[in-house]
């Protein structure tokens, strides 16, 4: 049973990983009327007409649907044969985050929604995630959380803050996604050719992103000196500040081609994406990170 239970986790995991992927596409296609003002039914029909937006906006649904199903039976297998308090917590989290986006989802189609509220659509979809991946991880060897070091309490509040500011960080991208701003600024790394460009309308809305990735860029290289400083390379602490450190490096990358491929609808789909995932795997590591200082012991 705990095979079962192991692979339904890593399921759960992946499935919303695909979720957060698709639904980085839906915004990006402009798909999300693709099925008109229906929810489930797709232009009043379970197999909707093969045109792109449809396409993707079903396609979307289907894999919601699929992977809500594996949450379920995840959530009954957990609560009926898992002893641990912080698996049935991480599942219960998975399936209240999925629902609640799933019903903004529906209502969105329904009912047009503000910027404001479909960008928190993609934010609970990252938590989502976030939670599905510790679930993911309690069934190996890096669920073992608990530690025999102590913690600096100076470490777990850089940690905490930096995963707090990441969220808000990655809101804004999604606000910028959904006011359809990305052409607020042209180039990289200036703003329409200028350092402090006129803070208005989208161009505005950019740069306010492109300075709040910056200063997540510093936190995230200070938290990764902090824990190379403190923690040896085998601790999961260094470990994880490393790889939030690479992430959040290529956030900033793919942040960049993604300006650079506005002209291109194609190359702006694809590297929109990969800009999403980047940023999920570094809010991934982030809230792992968030989970140790949780289980901190003295020696």
């Amino acid at each position: 049973m705990q095979k079962w239970i192991q692979r339904l986790a890593n399921l759960s995991a992946i499935g919303m990983f695909l979720i957060l992927a698709m639904g980085a596409l839906v915004t990006k296609a402009d798909a999300g009327r693709g099925c008109g003002d229906e929810w489930p039914l797709c232009h009043g029909k379970f197999i909707p007409a093969h045109t792109i937006s449809s396409f993707i906006e079903y396609s979307h649904r289907l894999v919601v649907g699929v992977v809500t199903m594996i949450l379920v039976a995840t959530f009954y297998l957990v609560f009926r044969y898992v002893k641990r308090r912080d698996a049935k917590f991480f599942i219960t989290a998975t399936v209240v985050m999925t629902l609640i986006q799933a019903a903004m989802g529906a209502l969105a189609v329904v009912w047009p929604q503000s910027s404001l509220v479909l960008a928190l659509h993609f934010g609970l979809s990252l938590l989502a995630f976030a939670f599905s991946l510790l679930l993911a991880l309690v069934f190996t060897p890096w669920g073992q959380f608990v530690r025999t070091t102590q913690i600096h309490t100076s470490f777990k509040v850089i940690v905490w803050f930096t995963a707090i500011y990441s969220y808000v960080v990655v809101y804004l991208g999604a606000f910028v996604r959904h006011t359809v701003s990305s052409g607020g600024c042209s180039g990289w790394p200036l703003c329409n050719g200028e350092v402090i460009p006129e803070l208005s309308g989208a161009t505005g809305i950019v740069f306010t992103h492109r300075i709040a990735a910056l200063l997540l860029f510093v936190c995230i290289l200070f938290l990764y000196l902090q824990a190379r400083r403190h923690y040896q390379k085998t601790d999961k602490l260094w470990f994880g500040s490393k790889w939030a450190l690479i992430l959040v490096s290529l956030q900033v990358i793919s942040g960049a081609v993604v300006t650079w491929s506005l002209g291109n609808e194609v190359a702006y789909l694809f590297t929109g994406m990969i800009h999403a995932i980047i940023v999920a795997c570094m809010f991934g590591f982030l809230c792992y990170l968030c989970v140790l200082t949780l289980y901190d012991r003295k020696a």
